[in-house]
């Protein structure tokens, strides 16, 4: 008896957590994970704008943080741009 529980044992084992089953949940939840929007970015924009103002950082780091905004706030722009027109068209 012992021996045939064992084996049931082994065999429940294998099906019931199968190896298939990890590598399909796993890349749904960095799926989501690394999704950014446009609204994400403005929110990142406004965040560097009060931290900066609250003097959050360093005078030897604004000159990173102040061109970081800056291609964030011209990438947002761009968008904005682009967005414009194919709102008009559908109005």
């Amino acid at each position: 008896m012992t021996n045939e529980n064992k084996a049931t044992v082994s065999k429940d084992t294998s099906t019931a957590a199968p190896s298939d089953a990890a590598p399909q949940t796993a890349p749904s939840a960095p799926e989501q994970a690394t999704e950014l929007t446009i609204q994400d970015l403005s929110n990142l924009k406004q965040i560097i704008d009060v931290a900066s103002g609250r003097g959050a950082f360093r005078p030897n780091e604004m000159m990173t943080v102040g061109s970081t905004y800056s291609k964030l706030e011209t990438f947002l722009n761009a968008v904005a741009q682009q967005q414009a027109p194919t709102e008009k068209k559908g109005e």
